[in-house]
């Protein structure tokens, strides 16, 4: 990664992590909800594979990392390197789940396939689906969500309280950040907008979405017009993305890019693929980490 007065990078290993001992549940069964929003209870939660995405993080911050027998690509930490990895990029693989013979496996409306999911169901496995979380404000209900279908409710609000105390970002004015979603590899470049997931982040760490602000929804292709519009401050960027481009200089060759007053300055921040937009235990850490790595840059 490149050093520079206004570059900064936000790691995983960089945050103050927050999270409980490690227990058994205190409630012997679990309950949530299934495929078709039924209410589930007397959830098995003994051998635990999460492949709704990043969710496998706050199961090991909940303390109840033991029961986990599989994750999602998305989910990372030293805490669950050693769990097997049971998805194909973002896609579950079925028999790599069934071959760690879990009693419960935990998704959300982003997992796919289908088909994969009725294969470990018709496999006998129970299957609770937990809530997505796009956005700051709902990190807290998919936590306890979570907490809930492993059999240990109480912990969600012990963690939650004890994750907020690590944000003390403070309020950065007219600072613009625009969020590039970058894939060099695959010729994927985009904007974020509102619903983005990053402009939730932005605006907790203290400045402003220079997406939303325009009017963007979601996702918009990168162009000189989009660019020339959002005029941001600083670019925020994954860290695998912006190496995919060839890095700082690369991404200043995007069209429409480099006339921005972020990219004429070098003002960038790179944060981990799995940790920007996985709304788990990390969120509060990471905005605060996030509005401190915005104010430095704009130095």
């Amino acid at each position: 990664m490149p050093t520079s007065p206004h570059f900064a990078a936000i790691s995983d290993s960089q945050l103050a992590a927050c999270s409980l001992p490690a227990t058994t549940a205190s409630s012997p069964l679990g309950s949530g909800v299934d495929r078709a929003g039924r209410a589930l209870t007397g959830i098995n939660r003994e051998r635990v594979v999460s492949v709704a995405m990043g969710a496998a993080e706050s199961i090991a911050a909940l303390g109840l990392g033991a029961q986990l027998v599989g994750r999602d690509l998305a989910s990372g930490g030293a805490d669950i390197a050693s769990v097997p990895v049971v998805t194909d990029v973002h896609s579950v693989n079925a028999e790599k789940v069934l071959a760690t013979h879990p009693t419960l496996v935990l998704i959300d409306d982003q997992t796919t396939p289908k088909s994969a999911l009725d294969q470990i169901a018709a496999a006998g496995v129970q299957i609770a689906v937990i809530p997505s979380a796009w956005n700051v404000a709902a990190v807290g209900t998919r936590l306890r969500s979570i907490a809930a279908a492993l059999g240990r409710p109480d912990a969600a609000t012990s963690l939650i309280s004890q994750c907020q105390q690590t944000f003390d970002g403070e309020p950065m004015g007219k600072v613009k950040v625009a969020f590039l979603y970058l894939r060099g590899s695959s010729a994927i470049y985009l904007v974020g907008g509102t619903g983005s997931g990053a402009d939730s982040l932005i605006s907790a760490a203290g400045a402003i979405d220079a997406g939303a602000q325009a009017g963007f929804k979601s996702f918009t292709a990168i162009t000189p017009e989009a660019m020339a519009t959002l005029k941001p401050d600083v670019l925020l960027v994954m860290t695998k993305g912006l190496a995919s481009v060839g890095g700082v200089a690369g991404l200043k060759r995007l069209s429409g890019v480099a006339l921005t007053p972020a990219a004429k300055a070098g003002r960038v921040v790179a944060v981990d693929d799995t940790l920007l937009l996985a709304f788990g235990s990390k969120t509060w850490a990471l905005v605060d980490a996030l509005s401190k790595a915005i104010a430095d840059v704009s130095q």
